[in-house]
Order: structure tokens, then C-alpha cells, then sequence
């Protein structure tokens, strides 16, 4: 049995750092196909706005984020569908990166404010997905007031989540109204995107939070290879990726028979977004061996401990030379695996960030959680709990912000974006 470090250590950048780990950290679920190389960034590349998912969801992951979450202002259920109308035409024309409105940036008329910002211009597309999201909130407000008569089309599975074992949550950095998430190769693009969306919000919504993320950690289609997380270990080896239509029928997309009440979020998901800020320098000071052993994969390579290569299943009966077994009961792989959880899978986007340092002097560091589940009641929460009660990287962890979203399914030619649940 290990003994924890972090309580020998003590103090510094460990005070406080006691809380629950987010689901496969680093790569805990069922090996799906063999992942390629790391492929060249084409930033010419532009990805289809409208489609039956909407994208950056199994859209290949670029490398950088940003992510924001609004609450809406207004009491007006015309105001808020005029915003998504506006919402949608100015996603479109960004994805295949265009200026937003008549006169863009400098084109239109000099004693008025510019209908784009201005500092994209000249830059390629970069890969950019603009994916929208509901909270549970735009259907019933704190007090429980149905703003704009769509209480009866929420989903059941659609509230604010519920708080874990050691989380340590800042109210203002957590849920939400709207949420819109910005990917791209370019961060310049991806800043670009949020910041033209919400001053077209300006006066409807009132941005609430938002995340910046560099560094993927996750991959979504066999096209990439396995990224790092800032733990310095393999993540994401056994994602839901792109190339798997059945996995993601079960485990991502709503189904039309899911829920009777919210039909309108048939191709659909949900998404779980957790920030967790990583005691990065407590975890530096930790032997290779006990690293591993928390893990229960190797860091050079991302295989199991009980052998193999990445995309080898764990042995969890195999023992080791003292008896007890090769992977640990509270290492992640085995704390995560679908095995543990009832064959539960999801598809997850998450990426690094650090943003700055804190009041202790630490790194500000760590996880942006980002994960896309056919439904957070079987395919979220119970790992979250089981996770937080059992996995020995809690030690290394605090969550700081949660939010949970209701994501439409794709917006066809004409349509705006939920138009589904409004009309």
C-alpha cells in the first residue's frame, strides 16, 4: 500500500489540494483502433458549420480553446431567438473564416463601431468549430422561473450537477445559461470567435466566465496521436473517436427515445465542463514509481502496468512481486475503466491551461475538463462519485469550476441554432 507523499510533504502549494479527479485523466477507457502519427496543422483547413452534429464535437481536436459560458440579460423570448439567429450567422461566417456582418472590419461606414473586431483579419480559418450549448438555468432560473416558456422541453437528465466529494467551486466560474465553445489551431481565432459572438450578445447576454486551453488532451479521431497532459502522462488513449459510429450512438449522441419531454435533443449531447487545477508542484516531487502507480500506466510509453503497449487492455488480476495486484485498486485506469462503471464511455475534449499563478505563489495550472456524454446520469456522475470516493489522484486535484449543458444537434440549411426547442 502507497503512502501518500503529499501528506509528508504538507504545506505550500498541497494546502488544500484534496479533491475528485475527472474521468480518464489519463486514458482509462476500453482501447478503441490503433491512432496515427501526429498530423501536420493545415491552418487553411476550415471545418462545415451546419451538419447533423454540430461541430467540434468529433471533429478532429485542434489545439487550442476558447470557452464561454453567458447568462442571458433579457426576459424577451424574441430577443433571445434574434440572438441565436445572429448567433448562427456569425459562427457560419467565421468557420470558413470570413468578417462577421455587412461591412466587417474596416469596410463599413467610419462613424460606426466596426461589425467584426478586427484580429482575425488576414488569418486562415484554422481549423475553427464554434459548438452552442444550453444550461439548465435558460429553462428554469434559480428561483425557478420559467423565463421563456421552456420548462416543458427541458430534459430530465439537463441540471446544474451535483457537488462531489472535494469540490472546492467558485460560484462565478461555474454553470451558466448559454455556453459557446471556440476551437482552433490559431489561438488568435479561437479568442476572435468568442469575442465577436458576445458583443453581438451585448445587451441580451452578459458573459459570465470563460477558459482559456492550449494543448489538447484527448484525441477524437485514429488520424491523431496521443497527447500529454501537464501531469507529463499519455491522455485520452481509449477515447470515443470519430471512427467509432456504434460507441458514439451509445455512449455520445441522444437518442430519439431517450426522452419524451426533450425531443428536440435527438443528435444531440450533453456536455460536462470541470475545471481542475492540478498541485503541479507537489506532483513534480513524487518518484517516477509512485507516479506511475497512481496512474497505473507507464509514462514513457502510456501502457498499462500490467504490460503491453498504449493501446493494450490492463490486466487488473495480474499480481505483482509483493502479491498484491500490478495495478493498484485506487490507481486511475483501474478507478475509471468501463468495467468499474458499467461499461459507461465518453467522448471527451479537454485541454491544458495555465493561468498564471495563485495567492500561494503555486501554478495556476492544470485540466480544463471538456466531455461529451449521451447522458450525465449514467455516463458522468456515477464515475465522478466513484472517483472522487476511490482515486489516489484526488490528492493532486481541485475542482474549482463545473457547468453542465444541454447541445443541440446540428443546424441545417436555414435553420438557427435550438431551433428545434424554440419552435
Amino acid at each position: 500500500m502507497r503512502l501518500s507523499r503529499r501528506r509528508l510533504l504538507g504545506g505550500g502549494a498541497a494546502a488544500g489540494i484534496t479533491a475528485g479527479v475527472t474521468a480518464g485523466l489519463a486514458g482509462g477507457y476500453l482501447a478503441g483502433a490503433v491512432h496515427g502519427p501526429r498530423v501536420s496543422q493545415d491552418l487553411s483547413q476550415s471545418y462545415a458549420f451546419r451538419g447533423t452534429h454540430q461541430a467540434g464535437i468529433v471533429t478532429p481536436v485542434q489545439d487550442r480553446l476558447h470557452f464561454a459560458a453567458f447568462d442571458v440579460s433579457t426576459h424577451s423570448r424574441e430577443e433571445l431567438i434574434g440572438l441565436l439567429r445572429l448567433w448562427t450567422d456569425a459562427a457560419e461566417l467565421m468557420t470558413q473564416g470570413r468578417e462577421v456582418g455587412t461591412g466587417g472590419a474596416v469596410a463599413g461606414a467610419g462613424n460606426l463601431p466596426p461589425d467584426d473586431t478586427g484580429e482575425a483579419l488576414g488569418l486562415p480559418p484554422s481549423g475553427l468549430t464554434i459548438t452552442f450549448g444550453f444550461g439548465p438555468s435558460l429553462f428554469r432560473d434559480a428561483q425557478g422561473r420559467d423565463r421563456f416558456g421552456l420548462a416543458g422541453s427541458q430534459p430530465r437528465a439537463l441540471r446544474e450537477l451535483p457537488h462531489f466529494p472535494g469540490d472546492d467551486l467558485e460560484p462565478a466560474a461555474s454553470n451558466g445559461d448559454l455556453c459557446i465553445q471556440a476551437c482552433a489551431h490559431d489561438p488568435q481565432v479561437a479568442v476572435h470567435a468568442i469575442r465577436n459572438l458576445a458583443r453581438i450578445g451585448f445587451g441580451t447576454v452578459a458573459l459570465r466566465w470563460s477558459q482559456l486551453g492550449f494543448g489538447r488532451t484527448s484525441t477524437t479521431s485514429v488520424s491523431q496521436d496521443t497527447p500529454r497532459n501537464l501531469f507529463g502522462f499519455k491522455d485520452g488513449t481509449a477515447n470515443v473517436v470519430a471512427e467509432q459510429p456504434d460507441d458514439l450512438a451509445q455512449h455520445v449522441w441522444v437518442g430519439a427515445d431517450d426522452d419524451a419531454a426533450a425531443i428536440w435533443l435527438a443528435g444531440g449531447s450533453y456536455l460536462v465542463a470541470r475545471r481542475f487545477k492540478m498541485a503541479i508542484e507537489v506532483w513534480d516531487r513524487q518518484t517516477l514509481d509512485d507516479q506511475e502507480g497512481f496512474i497505473g500506466r507507464s509514462k514513457a510509453t502510456g501502457a498499462p502496468l500490467s504490460g503491453g503497449d498504449e493501446f493494450t487492455e490492463p490486466d487488473f488480476d495480474l499480481p505483482g512481486s509483493n502479491g498484491e495486484p500490478t495495478i493498484a485498486a485506487d490507481a486511475h485506469v483501474r478507478v475509471v475503466h468501463p468495467d468499474a462503471n458499467h461499461g459507461a464511455r465518453m467522448l471527451r475534449r479537454g485541454y491544458n491551461f495555465v493561468d498564471g499563478t495563485d495567492a500561494l505563489g503555486s501554478l495556476n495550472a492544470g485540466l480544463f475538463f471538456l466531455a461529451f456524454v449521451r447522458n450525465p446520469d449514467t455516463h458522468f456522475i456515477p464515475i465522478q462519485t466513484r472517483m472522487a470516493r476511490h482515486d489516489s489522484l484526488m490528492e493532486y486535484l481541485k475542482v474549482t469550476g463545473s457547468a453542465l449543458f444541454a447541445v443541440p444537434p446540428g443546424i441545417a440549411a436555414g435553420e438557427y441554432v435550438g431551433q428545434g426547442l424554440f419552435e
